[in-house]
Order: structure tokens, then sequence, then C-alpha cells
């Protein structure tokens, strides 16, 4: 796969020409490198060589079918854009304290190019907010924003506001040390589960408040015992049977976030794990003004 690399000048390598930004040189181990800089192609075309000082980045290109689309894409895409997403991913990674790969900066340049291109025709590609990828990810939100509003700067140009969301999607595939996808997935389930209180509830929460941040951050510890195989459990089933008499509507969502669990994942939640679900969605309710009408106390604070 393409990934960022010093800008330093293959030894003695083939090189041949993409564009006036961009050439490919070979390196002493025989792999392709994309040498970016202002001016190197137009170099090369009329002196047979590039200036290593000239070199602003360098992409190591291993064998495979990834090769040609990374070379197309640095071809195409206007440099002023590359150097605006390569400048913000550095950024990026100097706020995050960690290298964040080689797959990062093409598939953000892919993204950023792809938006433009639609821009310029017109199209806006619909977006979200997403307040739980705030709760749930709040380092690699808070970059994001940071990376959308350099980029924006960079190209003097507004993007969407929900470029920060899909930059943190970006950004999360690139941090995380899970199977590729893994965290997207676990953030789309979290997002099932608070649209199923949404729509018992009646309501649309409130992303802003207290009790929703617990609720998000309890979901996403529910989902993540469920795939290391430890939820909640306990023989004690007496507030399990309370809970279910004192807030009936809570606990019926409850009930359904649990038969999206069983169809999502093929795990049955336990019953302490439906318990907890019932308290936070009480809270939620309560917070809302929706709680049952049962002359029940507010649920307790997990």
């Amino acid at each position: 796969m393409p990934g960022a690399g010093d800008a330093s000048l293959p030894p003695g390598g083939v090189q041949r020409l993409l564009n006036n930004n961009v050439v490919v040189a070979i390196d002493a181990d025989g792999r392709e490198r994309v040498l970016m800089g202002r001016g190197i192609g137009f170099q090369l075309k009329h002196e047979g060589r590039v200036d290593p000082t000239k070199v602003e980045k360098t992409f190591v290109l291993d064998q495979g079918s990834d090769t040609a689309h990374a070379q197309k894409l640095l071809t195409d895409a206007p440099y002023a854009l590359v150097q605006a997403v390569l400048r913000a991913v550095d950024h990026a990674e100097r706020e995050l304290g960690r290298d964040l790969g080689r797959r990062l900066p093409l598939a953000v340049i892919d993204h950023v190019n792809y938006v433009i291109e639609r821009l310029d025709q017109g199209i806006r590609i619909p977006g979200t907010s997403m307040p739980e990828l705030r709760i749930l990810h709040p380092d690699e939100s808070r970059v994001a924003e940071h990376m959308a509003a350099s980029i924006s700067a960079s190209l003097d140009r507004e993007l969407p506001p929900e470029e920060g969301v899909f930059l943190t999607m970006h950004l999360l595939n690139a941090t995380r040390d899970e199977p590729n996808g893994t965290a997207a997935l676990l953030f789309r389930r979290v997002q099932h589960v608070v649209r199923t209180v949404e729509t018992g509830l009646g309501v649309t929460l409130d992303t802003a408040g207290p009790d929703f941040a617990r609720f998000i951050l309890h979901v996403q510890f529910l989902l993540q015992r469920l795939v290391n195989r430890a939820m909640l459990s306990s023989g004690d089933s007496s507030f399990f049977e309370f809970a279910k008499q004192r807030y009936p509507r809570a606990f019926g969502i409850a009930e359904s976030v649990k038969g999206y669990v069983l169809a999502a994942t093929g795990s049955t939640l336990t019953d302490e794990e439906v318990l907890y679900l019932t308290v936070h969605v009480e809270r939620l309710a309560t917070s809302m003004g929706r709680a049952d009408d049962s002359g029940a106390p507010d649920a307790p604070v997990l």
C-alpha cells in the first residue's frame, strides 16, 4: 500500500515523469517511490535529474493493485490540494503524537478531491453531525476539525461542516489497532441503539446533555463487553424485576435494543445488561420530560 515517507531522494533510481510536480523513482531496494515537489517534474524533463532539496514528500508504493490508483490520484489531484492535505496530516500526527500510517494521506486526498469536485458541480454530499463521535472519540474528533479547518484555509474555500465527521472516521481507521473497519462497525451499532431509543421515546435526544454522554459511553462499553464475552451478570433478579415493573416503557426500549443486538451479533444480552440499559433510558426520558407516568422515582445514577 502507498504511504507517506520521508522527503529524501532514493539513491540512483530510474525516474519516470508523471506530471510537473510528481515523478516516480526506484529506490535501492527496488521499491517504487512517488516523489512530490513543486516543479520537480519540470526539472526532470529539462535537466534529466531531480534536486533532492526540491522533494517535499515521498510515498512508498508496494507492489499491489492499489499502486496504479495511487499514482493516478497523485497525478490528477491539484497539487495545491495535495499540499493542503499533507500539511493537515502532518499537524494531525503531531497533535495525536503518533504516526498515522501509510493509508491516511492518500485516503484524505481522495476524499477531499471528490468533495471539491462535487461542490464544483453544485452537488452537496449529505452528511450528519454525528454527536456520538465527539463523545466516543474526542481526540480524533478535535484533530479532524482542525484538519478540516486547515485544508479549507489552505485552499481558500469553505468545506461543508460535516467534513469533520468524515475526517474523524478516516482518523479512526488509521489510529485504531482493531481489524480494519472495526471502529466504524462499533460506531454504527452505537448509532442504531441511539435511534432505537429515540424512536421508542418519540424524541430527538439532547446530545449536549450529560445523560446522553453517559448513555453513549455505557452503550459503547456494553458492545465491547459483548465482543470480549464479558457481559455483566448477577444471580439477583430482584432489581431487574423492579425496573421491569416500574419503568415499562424504558424496559420495552431496552428489550428492543436486546433484539437488535441479537440480530446484529448473534449474542443475547444478559438480564443485568438489560437492567442497566433500562435505567439509562429512563434517565434520558426523565431529562427530556418523558419519564414513565407511573409515579416512579427518578432512575438511579449508574
